[in-house]
């Protein structure tokens, strides 16, 4: 049985949770810097410094994911995790009058920023809940999007999120990934990312020493993979 709504306010908006959601002892201690405090959110909240960190591939990864949700996104869409720069108004912008959006995160913060940027609108639903246990039943959505969130997540919690987005989604449904990747042998930037993952991302080596695939649970489906700036990144398109 699903347990009763918890509703309050965020920004003039109804904030929805299934239950009261602690935050993982991981996100405090590892990514406190970038996510948790309040003084980050200011702080990475700035389109052209999300668009530096990720080598001016920004807009061009957000438009591969939003893509492979079309055009005009019709159904109901899980967007898993916040996500700094505009990749959510520009999905809010591609609803179809009948189509519904939620966006989950454990953090309240990132939840009340990402309310600043949208409009109120009832099709939008903002979730404080937990990717590895998602409060809903199965096949609830017609696709999942999952933006940089699997480098962020100590292994466990990864297959945990994997696993939760495939049950959720309906069978013919999609679950889009866009993350990291293991870039080429050759790539000039290969270096920078290894020291930036071994002080700042601890998990995020993960995706380069094995593929997404390797974390997902067994016959999860159809799969198709591409990579992207010298193998640096991946968009995976899962369909149940």
């Amino acid at each position: 049985m699903t347990p009763p709504l918890i509703q309050a306010t965020l920004e003039g908006r109804e904030l929805v949770a299934s239950r009261l959601v602690p935050i993982p002892r991981y996100l405090e201690q590892v990514y406190w810097w970038a996510y948790v405090h309040p003084t980050a959110v200011q702080l990475f909240e700035r389109e052209w410094l999300v668009n530096l960190i990720l080598f001016n591939n920004y807009g061009r990864l957000r438009d591969l994911a939003l893509a492979e949700l079309g055009e005009r996104v019709h159904g109901r869409t899980l967007q898993v995790a916040c996500v700094y720069g505009n990749l959510t108004p520009k999905l809010h912008q591609r609803l179809a009058p009948d189509a519904e959006l939620d966006v989950m995160d454990i953090l309240p913060v990132q939840l009340s920023n990402l309310a600043k940027k949208l409009p109120a609108d009832e099709r939008v639903a903002l979730v404080q809940g937990d990717s590895a246990s998602i409060a809903c039943p199965d096949a609830t959505y017609d696709q999942v999007l999952l933006f940089f969130l699997l480098h962020e997540q100590p292994e466990a919690v990864r297959r945990a999120t994997l696993a939760e987005a495939m049950r959720v989604v309906k069978p013919g449904g999609k679950v889009v990934i866009v993350d990291y990747h293991r870039p080429v042998a050759w790539h000039p930037l290969r270096p920078l990312m290894h020291l930036v993952f071994r002080h700042l991302e601890p998990y995020a080596m993960d995706l380069w020493r094995h593929d997404v695939e390797s974390f997902l649970p067994c016959a999860s489906g159809q799969i198709d993979k591409q990579t992207y700036f010298g193998g640096l990144y991946q968009k995976l398109v899962l369909v149940r």
